[in-house]
């Protein structure tokens, strides 16, 4: 499969590559280099991406209902506004990632999200429970009906 000129398949290399509103619908990305990449508004519906290496990517904007980002790394990712509805998130890692305004509806968040911002983001009926929120923001986070094996004080602090 080739997108703007890029070769995307299982392994690809595609660190720094301009893939903004790329049609990525069900690409199978299993174990990619996408440190830095650009896929500010991508559709990543259904797309798998265990593995893969997100570093400071940016994904704001990006649609990944049912995407799959089991064990990838996305420290320091930009997925601002992001639209991850059923994602699953299982042994990734979100340290310093930027969540703002993002729709994580139903998703599997066994994740790291050591320092994360998601300010205003909806974790309605996500699942966090083994999640890391150490010094995660989480302001204004609407939390209905999503399951925690830790404890959210009222000043914001979480204690297990």
């Amino acid at each position: 499969m080739e997108v703007n000129g890029y070769t995307i398949g299982p392994g690809a290399s595609l660190q720094w590559a301009d893939l903004r509103d790329a049609n990525l619908i069900g690409a199978d990305l299993t174990n990619a280099n996408l440190t830095n990449a650009d896929l500010t508004g991508a559709d990543l519906t259904g797309a798998d991406l265990t593995g893969a290496d997100l570093t400071g990517a940016i994904l704001s904007y990006a649609h990944m209902t049912g995407v799959n980002l089991t064990n990838a790394n996305l420290s320091h990712a930009k997925l601002t506004g992001a639209f991850m509805f059923l994602a699953k998130l299982a042994g990734a890692d979100l340290t310093m990632a930027n969540l703002i305004g993002a729709c994580l509806t139903g998703s599997k968040l066994y994740a790291n999200l050591t320092g994360a911002d998601l300010t205003g983001a909806d974790l309605t009926m996500a699942d966090l429970r083994g999640a890391n929120l150490s010094d995660t923001n989480l302001t204004k986070v609407n939390l209905s009906s999503a399951w925690l094996d830790t404890t959210l004080q009222p000043d914001g602090t979480i204690h297990k």
